[in-house]
């Protein structure tokens, strides 16, 4: 018996596999839980239709995310921050603070996606990596100025 899989299943495949199974297998386990559903042809056109739909989502998705690094690049951050001697901070700049510049601008960026290495404790220029979309990230310039 043929069924198209709902859900990941270690033994037999990932979502979206067309698998041929034991009909006890099927009709007991698998279909009752709705683990997966009968290979039929509208079924199988279905499946195909949810597909471009993701893929086509993804894709918007994306794009949307290319265009905000490009932004992102294109943005330079001047931060100011109490300082003392040789450039010394009070405190350190965090990925916090450049969220809520971020945001301030018009850019709604979580803080976690904002990777700093280490917090920012002296004055000058740094480059910050903001990871947008698992498959674009975009790194910012970071001024931190003695206010």
């Amino acid at each position: 018996m043929k069924v198209i899989l709902n859900e990941n299943i270690e033994t037999l495949g990932h979502i979206g596999d067309i698998v041929k199974v034991a009909p006890g297998y099927a009709r007991n386990y698998l279909l009752p839980k709705k683990l997966a559903i009968l290979a039929t042809d509208k079924n199988a056109k279905a499946l195909d239709h949810t597909k471009r739909q993701m893929a086509y989502k993804k894709n918007k998705a994306l794009e949307a995310a290319k265009n905000l690094g490009a932004k992102l690049e294109a943005l330079s951050i001047v931060l100011s921050h109490k300082a003392g001697e040789e450039g010394k901070l009070f405190g350190a700049v965090t990925n916090m603070d450049v969220a809520t510049y971020l945001k301030a601008n018009g850019f709604d960026i979580d803080r976690k996606s904002i990777v700093l290495a280490d917090t920012i404790k002296h004055t000058g220029e740094f480059s910050v990596v903001v990871k947008i979309h698992p498959e674009v990230t975009a790194t910012l310039k970071v001024t931190v100025a003695a206010a």
